[in-house]
């Protein structure tokens, strides 16, 4: 195993980028996929392929013969993580990069961040991060992303055909494909293991205004909104990755940015 090595678990809308990204900088890359027939469109990703599904693991040794894994899927099948920790407890894995989700902190109606423990316990997403966060085989970094958005995933077509945007006065918190693949970067240079970070534009714009911005840039009327008398939000703290890895974003300003 080389320590230039790093396998992601996950190809889809951030991890395909990140392999590129990996590649260029020198690292040989192992990237997953459920589906084989997206082996060549990794290979020109510069990744080299790997069939992995947690919700039916094997024997992926070969996948995880590496000192870190980005973990970058969506699932919440919390057995198929159970197993994919046994899997990697018997690898060379040293550093774990969790790609989690700030929808784990609950809506309080102001700002949350990583240390005031505002994470809803009950969330099935939160228990995953703890699998990962108290095994003593790894050192884990818990990387939280807010919304989202790029050219490829456009805001502007969140809300199509008469779909109403709900909580129409409530802040947005959104996230540049960018700057998930800048603080990534940071979090591999500064080897800032063992931490807990929110990814999140500085501004946050309510949803009828950042929405019909949106809209408006793809030449498009704003949506349909609703507007419940009680709203219910959060506030993501960014404050904590620009402070302790000095990430500047790259979009920090959601109303500035052009798809």
């Amino acid at each position: 195993m080389s320590i230039n090595t790093i396998s992601i678990l996950g190809s889809g809308w951030l991890g395909l980028p990140l392999a590129t990204q990996l590649y260029k900088q020198g690292f040989h890359v192992k990237t997953s996929t459920r589906h084989r027939e997206r082996f060549s469109e990794i290979a020109t990703a510069g990744a080299s392929a790997f069939y992995v599904d947690i919700d039916q693991i094997s024997d992926i040794q070969e996948f995880l013969h590496s000192e870190i894994l980005i973990i970058n899927i969506t699932s919440k099948n919390q057995t198929g993580f159970t197993n994919l920790i046994q899997q990697i407890e018997k690898s060379p894995i040293q550093k774990i990069l969790f790609i989690s989700s700030t929808s784990v902190y609950q809506s309080l109606n102001r700002e949350v961040n990583e240390d005031e423990h505002a994470e809803d316990h009950d969330s099935i997403l939160w228990e995953i991060e703890q699998q990962f966060q108290t095994s003593n085989h790894f050192q884990t970094t818990i990387l939280r992303f807010s919304g989202l958005i790029d050219k490829r995933r456009h805001p502007g077509r969140f809300f199509r055909n008469g779909r109403r945007v709900p909580q129409a006065d409530a802040p947005v918190n959104l996230i540049h494909l960018d700057d998930c693949l800048g603080i990534i970067d940071a979090i591999l240079q500064q080897q800032a293991w063992g931490e807990t970070f929110n990814g999140c534009a500085d501004t946050h714009p309510s949803k009828r205004e950042f929405y019909s911005y949106a809209r408006k840039l793809m030449g498009l009327p704003a949506p349909e909104f609703d507007t419940e008398t009680e709203v219910k939000y959060k506030i993501i703290s960014n404050q904590k990755i620009k402070t302790k890895l000095n990430y500047t974003f790259q979009h920090p300003d959601l109303m500035k940015i052009v798809f």
